[in-house]
């Protein structure tokens, strides 16, 4: 198989991220810090028929994206958030299926001395398999431990790496030796492209409850506002409608003027024993759930009273 040449190679990438920008019109703008050759393959196969990843120089991507501008000027977005080692993952599925599919895939990684920690590490309180002669590496880390049938026994948890901050040469001899991988590895998801909107991904999290409580909460506030300055929109006019119909209800009260739904109100201010003939109906629906409960206690009670303390 003959090599291709570098300026075929760069021809052929550039034609080949065109292609995928035309064709799909979401994009996952990942991280692959620290993800191995041997992983990402497993992630493209698990993603295959679903996206499409494609990883490449930040300075090809740009220049590519560059040149594919007059036929999608909001491609544009894409070019600030190329930094780093960053790469493409193309769909035109779910992006909360796919989402999943790319955080699913991490593997186990043990500490390296000066990487950054991504998550924090604690170390147990536990008996280690070490001997008594690696009592100095947790004595530099100010670890309390002691000496229990000749191995080395943490005391308590220790927090020894804080998430953000640089992995020491101590803290990772230590991890290693007790075999410890406290730190998995994979593709992180900064931004995501959506058919010209750059949207954050912690935006896939939100749920229809979500959004359909916030926009209940948009809809009471618009009509207390329109009911306090007595502006009618679609979001005032039932509260107005029900204000109007109670202000009604009023007026008939004190007047001659009738109509239908006003007739039942009428007949109870023309005789209020009706209201005291009401008041025990709709007590007796909470009553009728009370009495059965009332009746297993008695039962409870008669029990109680079969085994007296003489017999």
């Amino acid at each position: 198989m003959v090599k291709e040449d570098k300026a075929t190679w760069k021809s052929n990438y550039f034609m080949k991220l065109t292609n995928l920008l035309d064709e799909y019109p979401r994009i996952f703008v990942v991280n692959v810090d620290n993800v191995g050759s041997k992983q990402m393959q497993n992630i493209r196969a698990e993603m295959r028929g679903d996206a499409t990843l494609l990883l490449g120089k930040n300075t090809m991507m740009r220049k590519a994206i560059r040149g594919h501008l007059e036929s999608n000027p909001n491609l544009e977005k894409l070019l600030n958030v190329i930094r780093q080692n960053v790469g493409f993952v193309f769909t035109d599925k779910d992006l909360t299926e796919v989402r999943d599919k790319i955080l699913a895939n991490k593997v186990p990684a043990a500490a390296r001395a000066g990487a950054l920690a991504p998550v924090s590490c604690t170390v147990p309180a536990q008996v280690t398999p070490l001997g008594p002669e690696k009592t100095s590496f947790f004595q530099a880390l100010q670890i309390p431990t002691k000496i229990s049938r000749g191995n080395i026994e943490i005391l308590s948890d220790v927090e020894l790496i804080k998430a953000g901050e640089r992995v020491g040469a101590s803290e990772a001899t230590l991890l290693n030796m007790l075999g410890i991988s406290p730190f998995t590895y994979g593709l992180v998801i900064e931004k995501i492209y959506d058919d010209g909107s750059m949207l954050d991904p912690e935006i896939l999290d939100i749920t229809d409850d979500q959004l359909r409580a916030s926009f209940m909460k948009g809809v009471a506030r618009v009509a207390s506002v329109s009911l306090a300055i007595n502006y009618p929109t679609v979001a005032s006019a039932p509260h107005s409608i029900i204000n109007g119909f109670k202000r009604c209800l009023a007026i008939a009260a004190v007047t001659d003027i009738e109509f239908e739904e006003a007739k039942l109100l009428k007949e109870f201010l023309a005789d209020p024993s009706k209201f005291a003939a009401a008041a025990p109906a709709a007590a007796a629906a909470p009553a009728a759930e009370e009495k059965p409960a009332a009746k297993e206690e008695s039962e409870s009670e008669d029990d109680d009273m079969g085994f007296g303390l003489f017999d």
